[in-house]
């Protein structure tokens, strides 16, 4: 197969870190296990576009976990939060087609089983905060906050201290999630999840860069994942 040319891997970037990063459970270690991958060279046998997802994967050995494995964390993470198709994502991990698909079903039926957290979210629009709303509860976790500013998320999340936060980036007249966010981590160390239509904006190296991102509009399952590796705190590759 076809190596990935340099503009392929210019545009999978900042998709890979994303990646890199939820599977991780941080943004420093997400982005050293991206720096590793291309220095070991990528690997030749999945198309070009898909590379740099695949070196990044097969530096994470296979361990157990306590609900879900490495192997099907990273499965869960690219169909969900990356949106390949099974194919590709059985291409990326190094895994016969058939047995992708038995890890990826095992490993969503045990994310119905993960203790549910608390979570507050930072949600501007009040329609796209019911849904949240709905989804987040869905997945069985309790919303104790809905923000709609970033003074009232600073102040909800003090007097509320929850396990997670959900936040928008933009918050239109109520400021800026991002901001919102940072001021909030000055006080309490929270996993994070920001949603956004567009997640390379948040990868540019500029201001703070979240560990975990997912893209507007998602579904369920990409919630659930995105939730669990935040609050598990990622795959060990020690």
């Amino acid at each position: 197969m076809n190596a990935a040319t340099q503009g392929e891997l210019l545009r999978t970037l900042p998709f890979a870190r994303r990646y890199a990063r939820a599977l991780i459970g941080g943004q420093e270690r997400g982005d050293a296990l991206v720096a590793q991958a291309l220095r070991a060279g990528l690997p030749t046998d999945v198309p070009g576009p898909l590379a740099l997802f695949a070196g990044v994967s097969r530096l994470v050995p296979d361990s157990p976990g306590e609900h879900i494995s490495a192997k099907q964390r990273q499965l869960l993470l690219l169909t969900s939060l990356e949106d390949l198709s099974l194919t590709d994502a059985a291409l990326v991990v190094g895994l016969p087609l058939t047995e992708a698909r038995e890890r990826l079903e095992t490993a969503r039926h045990a994310l119905r089983a993960v203790a549910a957290t608390d979570i507050m979210v930072i949600e501007d629009e009040p329609i796209i905060a019911m849904d949240i709303r709905q989804l987040v509860e869905s997945c069985g976790h309790n919303v104790v906050g809905i923000a709609s500013g970033e003074a009232e998320a600073v102040g909800m999340a003090r007097e509320l201290k929850p396990g997670l936060i959900l936040a928008d980036v933009n918050l239109g007249p109520g400021g800026d999630g991002i901001s919102a966010v940072q001021r909030i981590l000055q006080e309490q160390n929270t996993p994070v999840i920001f949603v956004t239509a567009y997640p390379e904006r948040l990868l540019t190296a500029e201001r703070l860069e979240p560990a975990f991102i997912i893209s507007k509009p998602f579904e369920p399952v990409a919630l659930a994942i995105a939730t669990y590796q935040a609050v598990s705190g990622g795959v060990s590759i020690d």
